[in-house]
């Protein structure tokens, strides 16, 4: 990578050095093209423009001025004699003086102050803690229970009792739990890559999911960073110019109707050529891969030229260009003057009313004639409704100049001029943006826009994507923001409509702590430095992988490569996928516990019948950390569950584990688990021959050792069996399983072989069975084990079923209260 360099003058001499060796009070000299070095003050310039958008996110270049200024309550930024580090020139020169250099800059301020937001714990890695707390509070809890009850009631001695205790607790620990989520987490971020976007930290995936509020940025995110002519009007014709951006493919179309402008009209024709040839901008084509168009020169006049190729113009011509008259802020407008062999043509492009106010004759149906008041007035009607839609307007006029003129003043030229027409022109929506808007909406997620333009363009572009619906819309200014307490701020925020315009970076930072502070899950978005804070401080930030620069793409935690707005939303439904996947993990884990649970408390409360004890801790390890491996990663990469962008976003402070999830796992699907289990284990006992008040036969010694073998190994098989239909039933919440695609997910039915074979291995192969103390079962055993699936199944789609129609009841019911609050609303207005 080339170091970037400055032109400065020292000693008298010009120079090139190194932008790291400039010094305060260095004299520097900018031209069209450069990037700005340092913060400098302007001595000298002419007609200097500069895109300040990495530092205001303002697409459009802003005129700056050598002239003093007495600064006033604006922000820096708007100071009109500062150009600042990091932007760069896109028309005209000066030379200014280096006042701050490093991290004294606005860019290094903007550095300084993302590097003091601290990292923070992810409500994702927050809600893994308080899982792991309840569920070894509970674990520990029913540990001591035990502990107790075997000593106390049972009879036990105290070592024994600790070692069922000790099984307790074990059964209640779900091991398989981090490396679930880590996968469910690594999946979604494979999924998010092919779908444009890439993860920097893990867990943001999942934050992605509880979003509730997306602060976004307009230019380049919103918004294409490109101007774009989009009306014409020329000879009372209105043309509406099709196509976004630089790429020069697109067509006109009649405004008010289909007609397609197959071939220009005289008065399009005319005013297209005016905007080719008084234009100082290049379109450079795609390189490589890129199916991008690039531009060289100011945006404005790209564009102009853009529209002109759509028309069919021919901006390669042989006619030499003869002088230019460069734009100047008094004038408001350019000419430039090209020789036609045996005449001069003076094209003119500026501000409608001033190029008006020169014109005495207008162009129409291909003929010139008489420019009238009622001219006048029609014009700037369009105008005026043009200014109204935010749309930036250029007229284009011309005239013709004898071939011997050699007096070329402004006063000479720009005066008696034919008026052509306008050019409309914004910096437009994206195609995808509304869609995706719409979609942000129906998932209860609230977009708010934090741009550093002005509240007039910013409002504009948010009524075209529906970001603003209503006809009530607060604007808040940066300056505005400042002054309101954090209370006033977040009442501010709860109520209607809302976006921030000419906001800096602290205020877009400030945004973003108050959401934070209504106990919301925020996303921001953005491109630029001024993003970077900001970025940094929301639960997450997403930078533009195309446009974003590289300070905005550091302090972030996802990066869009397409720079798709759309891609966010896909990246939000994605990360409730991920949560999703991890309750269902977590469902089909606690399932089994509770089968696991029984045997000891049934040990311990039938002591005085010389109960067997169900099942042993190593047959509990080798479920859950054999048998139940696989499977329970299998849901790790289900698809999403229809409807998932159709509700709200969950609680910030919801838990992972929430009591749902227990009495769904706990006391439903392992309740029944339990019973068929403990069911299968007293009759296995019991076709062998025990009865209750029997001597220990748990005992390696002891007789009818083997039926105690036989006996555990059922409820083992049982709780890798039954786990066959909770881990079918755990692949949706709400959803039948039959709507989802019984056999979609072929990882679950991977699960499925895996578990079933690794319990036959234990049970079949004598050093795993005499090592887990287990023994072959027989045909009966497996034929009712086989029942336990189905069983288990049915039961919560039955329980589903009753759920999805307790729903639609209250969702029915909740429409005809809305439609009779309306009825009452209506009559008493």
């Amino acid at each position: 990578m080339v170091p970037q360099t400055a032109v400065v003058i020292r000693a008298g001499e010009v120079e090139q050095v190194p932008a790291s060796q400039l010094v305060i009070g260095d004299v520097v000299i900018v031209e069209e093209g450069d990037k700005v070095s340092a913060d400098s003050r302007l001595v000298e310039e002419r007609e200097l423009r500069v895109d300040n958008s990495t530092l205001t996110g303002e697409s459009e270049p802003l005129r700056r001025s050598a002239d003093g200024f007495i600064e006033g309550d604006v922000p820096v930024s708007d100071v009109p004699n500062l150009i600042f580090a990091g932007t760069s020139v896109v028309f005209g020169r000066g030379k200014a003086v280096v006042y701050a250099v490093g991290m004294d800059t606005q860019f290094g301020k903007i550095a300084a102050l993302t590097g003091e937001v601290g990292p923070e714990k992810s409500p994702l890695q927050q809600q893994i803690d308080g899982a792991v707390r309840t569920m070894a509070l509970i674990a520990l809890f029913l540990g001591l229970v035990l502990f107790l009850a075997g000593s106390m009631l049972g009879g036990l001695d105290p070592a024994k009792s600790l070692t069922f205790a000790i099984g307790m607790i074990v059964a209640n620990v779900p091991e398989g739990l981090l490396p679930t989520v880590t996968l469910a987490l690594a999946v979604g971020v494979q999924r998010l890559a092919a779908r444009n976007a890439l993860v920097k930290r893990l867990s943001a995936v999942e934050t992605l999911g509880s979003t509730d509020v997306i602060c976004t940025d307009k230019t380049g995110t919103l918004t294409q960073n490109e101007m774009t002519v989009r009306e014409v009007w020329a000879g009372y014709e209105a043309w509406g110019v099709e196509g976004v951006g630089y790429d020069p493919r697109g067509r006109f179309v009649s405004v008010g109707s289909d007609r397609e402008a197959t071939e220009a009209t005289a008065s399009l024709r005319a005013a297209l050529e005016s905007a080719a040839y008084c234009n100082n901008a290049k379109l450079l084509s795609p390189e490589g891969e890129s199916d991008d168009w690039r531009i060289v020169g100011d945006p404005t006049e790209a564009a102009m030229l853009v529209a002109a190729i759509k028309g069919g113009t021919d901006v390669i011509t042989d006619r030499p260009r003869v002088y230019e008259l460069p734009f100047e802020s008094k004038r408001k407008r350019m000419s430039v003057i090209y020789s036609n062999g045996n005449s001069l043509t003076a094209y003119v492009k500026g501000a409608p009313l001033v190029v008006l106010g020169l014109s005495d004759r207008l162009v129409e149906g291909g003929e010139v004639r008489e420019l009238t008041a009622a001219d006048r007035e029609a014009i700037t009607a369009v105008n005026d409704g043009f200014a109204a839609k935010a749309l930036r307007v250029i007229a284009l006029a011309k005239r013709s100049l004898p071939v011997d003129t050699a007096d070329i003043t402004t006063e000479n030229v720009e005066t008696g001029l034919i008026f052509l027409g306008m050019m409309a022109m914004m910096d437009p929506p994206r195609p995808e943006v509304e869609a995706a808007v719409s979609e942000c909406r129906g998932a209860g997620v609230q977009a708010v826009m934090i741009t550093g333009d002005y509240g007039l363009t910013a409002e504009s572009v948010a009524r075209r994507i529906g970001l603003v619906r209503g006809q009530e819309l607060r604007i808040v200014t940066g300056t505005e923001l400042e002054t309101l307490s954090d209370e006033e701020l977040r009442d501010l925020l709860e109520k209607g409509d809302l976006l921030f315009a000419r906001a800096s970076p602290e205020n877009k930072m400030r945004g973003a702590q108050a959401y934070r502070a209504i106990v919301w899950t925020v996303a921001m978005t953005g491109d630029g430095v001024n993003d970077a804070p900001a970025l940094k401080k929301a639960d997450i930030g997403v930078a533009m992988g195309q446009t974003g620069t590289d300070v905005a793409k550091e302090a972030a935690d996802m990066v869009i490569t397409d720079d798709y707005f759309a891609t966010i939303v896909d990246a939000v439904e994605e990360g409730r996928v991920v949560f999703d996947n991890m309750r269902k993990f977590i469902n089909y884990i606690f399932a089994h516990l509770t089968p696991e649970v029984v045997p000891f408390v049934l040990f311990v409360l039938l002591q005085d019948i010389n109960f067997p004890l169900g099942i042993t801790v190593l047959q509990i390890l080798a479920i859950d950390l054999g048998t139940e491996t696989v499977p329970a990663l299998a849901l790790g990469v289900e698809p999403p569950e229809p409807g998932i962008m159709s509700r709200p976003p969950r609680a910030k402070k919801e838990p992972l584990l929430n009591r749902e999830i227990l009495i769904r796992s706990y006391g439903w699907l392992g309740t029944i688990e339990a019973v068929l289990v403990t069911a299968a284990f007293v009759f296995v006992l019991y076709r062998g021959g025990w009865v209750p008040g029997a001597p220990d036969i748990s005992g390696a010694g002891s007789p009818g050792h083997q039926l105690y073998l036989e006996a555990t190994t059922m409820p083992f098989l049982g709780i890798v069996v039954a786990q066959v239909g909770t881990l079918f039933a755990s692949r949706t919440h709400r959803a039948s399983v039959f709507t989802v695609g019984f056999f979609s997910n072929r990882w679950v039915l991977v699960g499925v072989v895996f578990e079933l074979v690794v319990a036959a291995l234990l049970m079949y192969v004598p050093l795993f069975a005499r090592f887990f103390g287990m023994a072959p079962l027989g045909p009966l055993e497996w034929a009712i084990a086989f029942t336990f699936a189905p069983i288990i199944f049915f039961a919560d789609e039955g329980r589903k079923l009753l759920l999805r129609r307790r729903d639609a009841h209250r969702a029915a019911q909740d429409l005809v209260d809305d439609r009779a609050g309306a009825e009452r609303e209506k009559k008493a207005a």
